[in-house]
């Protein structure tokens, strides 16, 4: 699972495209929140404005209908968290800071949470950032001054066990105490979260749920790019209307 930018991002997501690809953003969320389909409107806008394969994975990512960019909004915690228990999606949130590290293009969209284009189905390897990134978000957290901190990780996926090591040892240099775990189904227990709970993550399924939620990627790699000799992190702002 490449953390980089791919070979076509640069022709893709160039400056002089980004207005047609904030019209498609646009354009679906309008049909989202008039009931259509998803997969039925994410082909018609993608088929509209003739776009590839990853750009219309972009515009789905960034899209959403005005009812969820509210509920989200509503949900959706700054910090600091002042003692509230704290649920991570682990590989949601490590990945896209693993993204940023690696040059890779984030996406800011409708709802204003930051996500990237990768994805894990099962399979999971690290990489030369994924210390790094862990360490990163580690200090993030430890910034939040949250109550009790637990990562959550599926089980499933290759080398979990491997990547929740890496965040205990991230975690113990920062001086967080975090209870970090490999789960069969770590979204259904982040949705059964407590109401005093705040889950960082930017999976939609969970941001729909009736959980405060926060964007810890977002909030790690904005950090990141305020230090010296780390890149500034290549952040597509899809869901503006400029």
């Amino acid at each position: 699972m490449p953390r980089g930018a791919h070979p076509e991002d640069a022709r893709l997501f160039a400056p002089e495209r980004v207005p047609s690809l904030r019209a498609a953003v646009a354009d679906l969320s309008w049909l989202l929140g008039r009931g259509y389909p998803e997969r039925a409107a994410r082909k018609l806008v993608g088929d509209r404005y003739g776009l590839r394969r990853r750009a219309r994975e972009a515009v789905a990512r960034c899209a959403a209908s005005d009812e969820a960019v509210a509920r989200r909004r509503r949900r959706r915690v700054e910090g600091p968290l002042s003692g509230r228990p704290l649920r991570i999606d682990g590989f949601n949130v490590l990945i896209t800071v693993e993204v940023a590290l690696s040059g890779g293009v984030l996406l800011s969209g409708r709802d204003g949470w930051l996500r990237d284009l990768a994805s894990v189905h099962g399979t999971y390897r690290t990489a030369q950032v994924t210390a790094a990134a862990a360490a990163a978000v580690a200090t993030a957290v430890t910034d939040l001054s949250p109550g009790p901190v637990e990562v959550l990780l599926d089980a499933p996926v290759s080398n979990s066990g491997r990547v929740a090591a890496i965040f205990r040892q991230a975690a113990a240099r920062a001086g967080l105490a975090a209870e970090v775990r490999t789960v069969e189904d770590p979204d259904a227990r982040l949705v059964a979260s407590s109401r005093d709970a705040v889950v960082a993550t930017a999976d939609t399924r969970i941001l729909d749920a009736p959980v405060a939620v926060l964007d810890l990627a977002g909030r790690t790699v904005r950090s990141l790019a305020l230090r010296s000799g780390v890149p500034r992190p290549w952040i597509l702002d899809l869901g503006s209307d400029a």
